[in-house]
């Protein structure tokens, strides 16, 4: 079989398999949408989730601490990980605290 002829079937094997692909891939995006629930959450709901996160991630990082620091566990990496993790949760937080905060102060300057 020549140079030529091995990389046809081998381009023809790759478009087929690129095909199948995409008709599982259009399926499986078929049925993820038949399984998309209808309900959705309120702002308060989804806010108060989000609330409990970033404390259940606070205090996950107080006790890495105390567990690092008692010598219970060496690894540093977990540490600084779950601390990284608690300080940008905690980062956004107030910074979506702070836009609420402004957008109400926005709100009760407006005259009707």
């Amino acid at each position: 079989m020549s140079i030529a002829m091995t990389g046809l079937v081998a381009y023809n094997k790759a478009l087929d398999d690129f095909k199948s692909t995409q008709h599982n891939m259009a399926k499986a995006t078929t049925n993820l949408e038949r399984e998309v629930p209808t309900v959705q959450k309120s702002f308060g709901e989804t806010l108060t989730e989000s609330l409990k996160e970033v404390n259940n991630l606070q205090a996950t990082k107080n006790d890495m601490i105390t567990s690092f620091a008692s010598g219970e566990t060496q690894n540093v990496h977990e540490l600084m990980i779950s601390m990284q993790k608690a300080s940008v949760a905690m980062n956004l937080t107030s910074a979506v605290r702070n836009k609420v905060i402004e957008g109400y102060k926005e709100l009760t300057r407006l005259q009707f």
